[in-house]
């Protein structure tokens, strides 16, 4: 019983916090590191967005592109809506031309014996529904030692639409 109202308070926490994240978008990449705890991973700097939402290397007028013609890169808005999502937790690896986010463990303050940590993937260049998947991870403690327990498979699917959701916001405001 106790387990389950702990539960309960982490998911209306996580929630709240997901949906302040979101609300109070519109940071600079350097804030995302500091908010996290974090030094930046890499500099910023150098990336420059295109019309199209990718990121690509600044440059000349091949930038962004390898021997077969393609663009380095993921979506800029998915990558910038996945780092608004989960702004809360601290980073661990980023790597913004494979889209790979990687946080490190994640404990709310109102359930302390229970942690998080989630792995984002931007799949696709386009700003698609299934161009992000998130795994989600879950430990809790038992007798002082961290132990992998089930994870509700909706929450994925809910991290998902949140970052989809701010995907659209972000692609909205820069159509404006």
């Amino acid at each position: 019983m106790f387990s389950r109202t702990l539960n309960n308070v982490f998911w209306r926490g996580l929630g709240l916090i997901a949906l302040l994240a979101a609300a109070g978008c519109g940071s600079s990449q350097g804030e995302y590191a500091e908010r996290a705890g974090a030094p930046a991973p890499y500099d910023s700097s150098q990336l420059e967005e295109e019309d199209s939402g990718f990121l690509g290397l600044g440059g000349g007028s091949d930038a962004g592109v390898d021997e077969t013609g393609a663009k380095i890169g993921v979506n800029g808005y998915l990558w910038r809506a996945s780092l608004d999502t989960l702004a809360f937790m601290p980073l661990q690896s980023v790597d913004p031309f494979g889209g790979v986010i990687i946080t490190d463990w994640y404990a709310a303050p109102q359930a302390p014996e229970e942690r998080f940590k989630m792995n984002v993937y931007i799949l696709d260049r386009r700003l698609r529904a299934d161009g992000v998947k998130v795994a989600v991870f879950r430990q809790e403690r038992r007798a002082s030692q961290w132990v992998d327990a089930v994870v509700n498979p909706d929450t994925a699917i809910r991290l998902e639409n949140a970052i989809l959701k701010r995907a659209r916001e972000l692609r909205i405001d820069t159509a404006q």
